[in-house]
Protein backbone atom coordinates (compact mmCIF):
# COMPACT_ATOMS: atom_id res chain seq x y z
CA UNK A 1 0.00 0.00 0.00
CA UNK A 2 1.31 3.42 -0.99
CA UNK A 3 0.02 6.93 -0.35
CA UNK A 4 0.88 10.09 -2.24
CA UNK A 5 1.96 12.57 0.40
CA UNK A 6 1.86 16.30 -0.43
CA UNK A 7 4.55 18.76 0.56
CA UNK A 8 2.15 21.04 2.45
CA UNK A 9 -1.09 20.63 4.39
CA UNK A 10 -3.80 22.72 5.97
CA UNK A 11 -3.63 23.16 9.73
CA UNK A 12 -5.58 25.11 12.31
CA UNK A 13 -3.00 27.09 14.27
CA UNK A 14 -3.15 29.02 17.51
CA UNK A 15 -1.22 32.22 16.80
CA UNK A 16 -1.99 34.06 20.06
CA UNK A 17 -4.36 33.63 22.95
CA UNK A 18 -7.92 33.77 21.58
CA UNK A 19 -6.64 33.94 18.01
CA UNK A 20 -6.77 31.01 15.58
CA UNK A 21 -5.75 30.95 11.93
CA UNK A 22 -6.06 28.35 9.18
CA UNK A 23 -2.66 27.99 7.54
CA UNK A 24 -0.70 25.93 5.07
CA UNK A 25 2.35 24.36 6.64
CA UNK A 26 4.88 21.69 5.63
CA UNK A 27 3.87 18.07 6.11
CA UNK A 28 6.16 16.72 8.85
CA UNK A 29 8.45 13.79 8.10
CA UNK A 30 8.73 10.79 10.44
CA UNK A 31 12.03 10.18 12.18
CA UNK A 32 13.33 6.90 13.65
CA UNK A 33 10.61 5.09 15.57
CA UNK A 34 7.93 7.42 14.23
CA UNK A 35 5.16 7.23 11.64
CA UNK A 36 3.30 9.80 9.60
CA UNK A 37 -0.47 9.63 10.08
CA UNK A 38 -3.23 11.11 7.95
CA UNK A 39 -5.61 12.59 10.49
CA UNK A 40 -9.19 11.44 9.94
CA UNK A 41 -10.95 12.66 13.12
CA UNK A 42 -10.11 14.96 16.02
CA UNK A 43 -12.42 15.23 19.04
CA UNK A 44 -12.48 18.51 20.95
CA UNK A 45 -11.56 18.19 24.62
CA UNK A 46 -12.45 20.50 27.50
CA UNK A 47 -8.79 21.48 27.75
CA UNK A 48 -8.80 22.87 24.20
CA UNK A 49 -10.87 26.04 24.77
CA UNK A 50 -9.06 26.62 28.06
CA UNK A 51 -5.74 26.49 26.21
CA UNK A 52 -7.04 28.82 23.51
CA UNK A 53 -8.02 31.37 26.18
CA UNK A 54 -4.64 31.23 27.90
CA UNK A 55 -5.74 29.12 30.85
CA UNK A 56 -2.55 27.04 30.86
CA UNK A 57 0.05 29.80 30.92
CA UNK A 58 1.38 28.33 34.18
CA UNK A 59 2.22 25.13 32.29
CA UNK A 60 3.70 26.98 29.28
CA UNK A 61 1.05 25.59 26.94
CA UNK A 62 1.45 26.35 24.13
CA UNK A 63 5.25 26.61 24.19
CA UNK A 64 5.44 28.71 21.02
CA UNK A 65 3.38 30.27 18.21
CA UNK A 66 2.02 29.33 15.82
CA UNK A 67 1.01 26.08 17.51
CA UNK A 68 -1.14 23.17 16.31
CA UNK A 69 -3.40 21.83 19.04
CA UNK A 70 -5.53 18.66 19.11
CA UNK A 71 -4.82 15.51 21.13
CA UNK A 72 -7.90 13.28 20.79
CA UNK A 73 -7.54 11.82 17.34
CA UNK A 74 -7.68 8.84 15.01
CA UNK A 75 -6.19 8.32 11.57
CA UNK A 76 -4.29 6.12 9.16
CA UNK A 77 -0.56 5.48 8.88
CA UNK A 78 0.73 6.65 5.50
CA UNK A 79 4.53 6.51 5.96
CA UNK A 80 7.02 4.80 8.26
CA UNK A 81 10.15 6.20 9.82
CA UNK A 82 13.41 4.29 10.12
CA UNK A 83 13.26 1.13 12.19
CA UNK A 84 9.48 0.89 12.51
CA UNK A 85 8.42 -2.75 12.45
CA UNK A 86 5.40 -2.91 14.76
CA UNK A 87 3.07 -0.97 12.42
CA UNK A 88 2.46 -0.95 8.68
CA UNK A 89 1.37 1.63 6.15
CA UNK A 90 -2.42 1.49 5.98
CA UNK A 91 -2.99 0.65 9.64
CA UNK A 92 -5.93 2.44 11.25
CA UNK A 93 -4.81 3.87 14.58
CA UNK A 94 -5.95 5.92 17.55
CA UNK A 95 -3.42 7.98 19.45
CA UNK A 96 -2.54 8.92 23.00
CA UNK A 97 -1.45 12.42 23.98
CA UNK A 98 1.35 11.27 26.29
CA UNK A 99 4.52 9.39 25.39
CA UNK A 100 6.88 9.08 28.33
CA UNK A 101 10.66 9.11 28.10
CA UNK A 102 10.72 5.38 28.90
CA UNK A 103 13.80 5.83 31.06
CA UNK A 104 12.69 7.41 34.35
CA UNK A 105 11.38 5.39 37.29
CA UNK A 106 7.77 6.41 36.69
CA UNK A 107 7.88 5.35 33.05
CA UNK A 108 9.52 2.04 33.97
CA UNK A 109 6.61 1.40 36.31
CA UNK A 110 4.07 2.21 33.60
CA UNK A 111 3.21 5.69 34.90
CA UNK A 112 4.25 7.51 31.75
CA UNK A 113 1.60 10.25 32.02
CA UNK A 114 3.50 11.46 35.10
CA UNK A 115 6.92 11.03 33.48
CA UNK A 116 9.68 12.57 35.56
CA UNK A 117 11.20 14.07 32.40
CA UNK A 118 7.97 15.80 31.37
CA UNK A 119 8.80 18.93 29.38
CA UNK A 120 12.41 17.97 28.60
CA UNK A 121 11.84 17.61 24.89
CA UNK A 122 14.60 19.79 23.47
CA UNK A 123 12.25 22.63 22.49
CA UNK A 124 13.62 24.78 25.32
CA UNK A 125 17.22 24.23 24.28
CA UNK A 126 17.64 21.42 26.77
CA UNK A 127 18.37 17.76 26.33
CA UNK A 128 15.77 15.79 24.40
CA UNK A 129 14.89 12.96 26.77
CA UNK A 130 12.15 11.62 24.55
CA UNK A 131 8.97 12.81 26.26
CA UNK A 132 6.08 14.06 24.13
CA UNK A 133 2.74 15.62 25.04
CA UNK A 134 1.01 15.93 21.70
CA UNK A 135 -1.30 18.90 21.30
CA UNK A 136 0.00 20.62 24.44
CA UNK A 137 3.68 21.29 23.94
CA UNK A 138 4.28 19.08 20.91
CA UNK A 139 2.51 19.55 17.58
CA UNK A 140 -1.01 18.11 17.64
CA UNK A 141 -3.66 16.73 15.34
CA UNK A 142 -5.62 19.77 14.14
CA UNK A 143 -4.15 19.28 10.68
CA UNK A 144 -4.26 16.89 7.75
CA UNK A 145 -1.14 15.00 8.90
CA UNK A 146 1.03 14.57 11.97
CA UNK A 147 4.01 12.49 13.08
CA UNK A 148 3.78 10.23 16.14
CA UNK A 149 6.00 7.85 18.03
CA UNK A 150 4.67 4.34 17.63
CA UNK A 151 4.33 3.95 21.39
CA UNK A 152 1.51 6.51 21.21
CA UNK A 153 -0.54 4.39 18.80
CA UNK A 154 -3.15 1.65 19.07
CA UNK A 155 -4.81 -0.23 16.23
CA UNK A 156 -8.51 0.47 15.79
CA UNK A 157 -10.65 -2.70 15.88
CA UNK A 158 -12.75 -3.58 12.88
CA UNK A 159 -16.15 -1.92 12.96
CA UNK A 160 -15.03 1.08 15.02
CA UNK A 161 -15.18 4.32 13.03
CA UNK A 162 -12.47 6.96 13.06
CA UNK A 163 -14.88 9.38 14.76
CA UNK A 164 -15.58 6.97 17.62
CA UNK A 165 -11.92 5.95 17.88
CA UNK A 166 -10.94 9.61 18.29
CA UNK A 167 -12.65 9.40 21.70
CA UNK A 168 -10.16 6.77 22.83
CA UNK A 169 -8.40 9.45 24.88
CA UNK A 170 -11.63 10.72 26.46
CA UNK A 171 -12.88 7.23 27.32
CA UNK A 172 -9.38 6.33 28.48
CA UNK A 173 -9.26 9.21 30.94
CA UNK A 174 -12.47 7.84 32.45
CA UNK A 175 -11.19 4.27 32.39
CA UNK A 176 -7.95 5.09 34.20
CA UNK A 177 -9.87 6.67 37.08
CA UNK A 178 -12.37 3.82 37.17
CA UNK A 179 -9.55 1.27 37.38
CA UNK A 180 -7.75 3.19 40.11
CA UNK A 181 -10.88 3.42 42.26
CA UNK A 182 -12.03 -0.08 41.38
CA UNK A 183 -15.55 -1.30 40.73
CA UNK A 184 -17.37 -3.56 43.19
CA UNK A 185 -19.16 -6.31 41.23
CA UNK A 186 -22.83 -6.05 42.09
CA UNK A 187 -22.22 -2.90 44.09
CA UNK A 188 -23.33 0.73 43.79
CA UNK A 189 -21.22 3.26 41.91
CA UNK A 190 -21.92 6.98 41.71
CA UNK A 191 -20.71 9.14 38.82
CA UNK A 192 -20.68 12.93 39.14
CA UNK A 193 -21.05 14.76 35.84
CA UNK A 194 -22.84 13.46 32.72
CA UNK A 195 -20.38 15.02 30.29
CA UNK A 196 -18.44 12.91 27.80
CA UNK A 197 -15.97 11.58 30.39
CA UNK A 198 -18.70 10.92 32.95
CA UNK A 199 -20.87 9.13 30.41
CA UNK A 200 -17.91 6.96 29.42
CA UNK A 201 -17.14 6.26 33.09
CA UNK A 202 -20.74 5.27 33.70
CA UNK A 203 -20.72 2.77 30.82
CA UNK A 204 -17.33 1.40 31.88
CA UNK A 205 -18.54 0.81 35.43
CA UNK A 206 -21.51 -1.09 34.04
CA UNK A 207 -19.22 -3.14 31.79
CA UNK A 208 -16.97 -3.96 34.76
CA UNK A 209 -19.85 -5.36 36.79
CA UNK A 210 -21.34 -2.57 38.89
CA UNK A 211 -24.77 -3.62 40.11
CA UNK A 212 -26.18 -0.16 39.61
CA UNK A 213 -24.72 3.15 38.56
CA UNK A 214 -26.15 6.42 39.84
CA UNK A 215 -25.50 9.52 37.72
CA UNK A 216 -25.55 12.98 39.31
CA UNK A 217 -25.99 16.01 37.09
CA UNK A 218 -28.65 18.26 35.67
CA UNK A 219 -30.54 19.04 32.51
CA UNK A 220 -30.71 17.15 29.25
CA UNK A 221 -27.47 15.27 29.80
CA UNK A 222 -29.19 13.27 32.52
CA UNK A 223 -31.57 12.03 29.84
CA UNK A 224 -28.55 10.92 27.81
CA UNK A 225 -27.18 9.13 30.86
CA UNK A 226 -30.46 7.28 31.30
CA UNK A 227 -30.50 6.41 27.60
CA UNK A 228 -26.98 4.96 27.87
CA UNK A 229 -27.73 2.78 30.88
CA UNK A 230 -27.63 4.77 34.11
CA UNK A 231 -29.84 3.00 36.61
CA UNK A 232 -30.76 6.11 38.61
CA UNK A 233 -30.32 9.77 37.72
CA UNK A 234 -30.23 12.50 40.37
CA UNK A 235 -30.77 16.13 39.37
CA UNK A 236 -28.82 18.11 41.96
CA UNK A 237 -30.94 21.17 41.17
CA UNK A 238 -34.03 19.34 42.45
CA UNK A 239 -32.78 17.23 45.35
CA UNK A 240 -29.80 16.79 47.65
CA UNK A 241 -27.57 14.17 45.97
CA UNK A 242 -25.86 13.15 49.22
CA UNK A 243 -29.14 12.53 51.02
CA UNK A 244 -30.57 10.68 48.01
CA UNK A 245 -27.56 8.38 47.64
CA UNK A 246 -27.66 7.54 51.34
CA UNK A 247 -31.37 6.80 51.05
CA UNK A 248 -30.76 4.50 48.09
CA UNK A 249 -28.04 2.60 49.99
CA UNK A 250 -29.89 2.30 53.31
CA UNK A 251 -27.53 4.81 54.90
CA UNK A 252 -24.37 2.85 54.01
CA UNK A 253 -23.19 4.90 51.05
CA UNK A 254 -21.89 4.06 47.58
CA UNK A 255 -19.05 1.61 47.09
CA UNK A 256 -17.22 3.94 44.71
CA UNK A 257 -17.63 7.50 43.45
CA UNK A 258 -16.19 8.70 40.13
CA UNK A 259 -15.88 12.50 40.19
CA UNK A 260 -16.02 13.69 36.59
CA UNK A 261 -17.84 17.01 36.97
CA UNK A 262 -15.13 19.49 37.94
CA UNK A 263 -17.60 21.27 40.26
CA UNK A 264 -15.75 22.68 43.26
CA UNK A 265 -18.09 21.06 45.81
CA UNK A 266 -18.25 17.60 44.23
CA UNK A 267 -15.20 16.07 45.99
CA UNK A 268 -16.64 17.15 49.36
CA UNK A 269 -20.01 15.63 48.51
CA UNK A 270 -18.33 12.47 47.25
CA UNK A 271 -16.72 11.99 50.68
CA UNK A 272 -20.13 12.38 52.31
CA UNK A 273 -21.86 9.78 50.18
CA UNK A 274 -19.24 7.03 49.85
CA UNK A 275 -19.31 4.16 52.33
CA UNK A 276 -16.71 3.56 55.00
CA UNK A 277 -13.61 2.06 53.30
CA UNK A 278 -15.06 3.14 49.94
CA UNK A 279 -13.09 4.68 47.08
CA UNK A 280 -13.25 8.00 45.22
CA UNK A 281 -11.55 8.74 41.89
CA UNK A 282 -10.80 12.40 41.16
CA UNK A 283 -10.98 12.30 37.37
CA UNK A 284 -11.98 15.92 36.73
CA UNK A 285 -9.80 19.03 36.91
CA UNK A 286 -10.86 22.15 38.77
CA UNK A 287 -10.71 25.57 37.16
CA UNK A 288 -11.31 27.21 40.54
CA UNK A 289 -8.05 25.74 41.87
CA UNK A 290 -7.83 23.60 44.99
CA UNK A 291 -11.08 22.26 46.41
CA UNK A 292 -12.15 21.23 49.90
CA UNK A 293 -11.80 17.67 51.15
CA UNK A 294 -13.23 16.78 54.62
CA UNK A 295 -10.03 15.31 56.03
CA UNK A 296 -11.56 13.99 59.26
CA UNK A 297 -14.28 12.16 57.34
CA UNK A 298 -11.66 10.66 55.03
CA UNK A 299 -9.57 9.62 58.02
CA UNK A 300 -12.28 8.23 60.30
CA UNK A 301 -14.07 6.38 57.48
CA UNK A 302 -10.85 5.17 55.85
CA UNK A 303 -11.91 6.54 52.48
CA UNK A 304 -9.45 5.96 49.66
CA UNK A 305 -9.09 8.94 47.30
CA UNK A 306 -7.10 8.48 44.10
CA UNK A 307 -5.93 11.14 41.69
CA UNK A 308 -6.12 10.21 38.04
CA UNK A 309 -4.10 11.82 35.24
CA UNK A 310 -4.82 11.10 31.59
CA UNK A 311 -5.12 7.58 30.22
CA UNK A 312 -2.08 5.32 30.69
CA UNK A 313 -2.32 1.65 29.72
CA UNK A 314 -6.05 1.64 28.95
CA UNK A 315 -6.41 2.47 25.24
CA UNK A 316 -6.78 -1.09 23.99
CA UNK A 317 -9.38 -1.73 26.68
CA UNK A 318 -11.59 1.19 25.72
CA UNK A 319 -11.21 0.43 22.01
CA UNK A 320 -12.47 -3.07 22.85
CA UNK A 321 -15.42 -1.53 24.71
CA UNK A 322 -16.19 0.58 21.63
CA UNK A 323 -15.96 -2.49 19.39
CA UNK A 324 -18.34 -4.49 21.60
CA UNK A 325 -20.71 -1.53 22.14
CA UNK A 326 -20.15 -1.63 25.89
CA UNK A 327 -19.35 2.03 25.34
CA UNK A 328 -21.77 3.53 22.82
CA UNK A 329 -19.36 5.97 21.25
CA UNK A 330 -21.61 6.99 18.39
CA UNK A 331 -24.29 8.17 20.84
CA UNK A 332 -21.81 10.61 22.39
CA UNK A 333 -21.01 12.41 19.12
CA UNK A 334 -23.44 15.26 18.60
CA UNK A 335 -21.66 17.46 16.04
CA UNK A 336 -19.17 17.11 13.19
CA UNK A 337 -17.30 19.94 11.46
CA UNK A 338 -14.59 20.42 8.84
CA UNK A 339 -11.28 21.84 10.01
CA UNK A 340 -12.12 25.21 8.45
CA UNK A 341 -15.02 25.62 10.93
CA UNK A 342 -12.96 24.79 14.00
CA UNK A 343 -13.75 28.05 15.81
CA UNK A 344 -17.47 27.45 15.38
CA UNK A 345 -17.04 23.89 16.63
CA UNK A 346 -15.18 25.07 19.75
CA UNK A 347 -17.87 27.64 20.47
CA UNK A 348 -20.61 25.01 20.30
CA UNK A 349 -18.63 22.63 22.49
CA UNK A 350 -17.43 25.16 25.06
CA UNK A 351 -20.81 26.81 25.57
CA UNK A 352 -22.78 23.55 25.38
CA UNK A 353 -24.93 24.77 22.51
CA UNK A 354 -27.45 22.56 20.69
CA UNK A 355 -27.12 19.78 23.27
CA UNK A 356 -23.46 19.23 22.42
CA UNK A 357 -21.58 16.43 24.13
CA UNK A 358 -18.70 15.42 21.88
CA UNK A 359 -17.77 17.55 18.87
CA UNK A 360 -15.56 15.98 16.21
CA UNK A 361 -13.44 17.65 13.52
CA UNK A 362 -13.00 15.84 10.18
CA UNK A 363 -10.05 17.38 8.26
CA UNK A 364 -11.17 15.64 5.05
CA UNK A 365 -14.71 17.02 5.24
CA UNK A 366 -15.61 19.63 2.64
CA UNK A 367 -15.93 23.09 4.18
Amino acid sequence: MHFEIPETMKAMTLVAYDKLALARVPVPKPGPGEVLCKIKSVAICGSDPKMIHGGYQFANWPPYYPFIMGHEWAGQIVALGEGVEDFQVGDRVAGEAHVGCGKCENCKRGHYTVCLNYGHDGHDGGLDLGHRHYGFYWQGANAEYNVYKTSALHRIPEGVSYDVASMCDCAGVAMHGVELAGVTPGGTTVVFGPGAIGLCAMQECKALGAGRVIMIGRGNKLDKAKELGADICIDFMKEDPVQRVLELTNGVGADEVMECSGAADSPYKACQMVRKTGSIAIIATYHAGDVMIPANTVNFNEIRIVGSKANPNVSDKVLHFFATSQINGEALITHRFPLERYEEAVDIFEHKKDGSIKVVINPEMEA
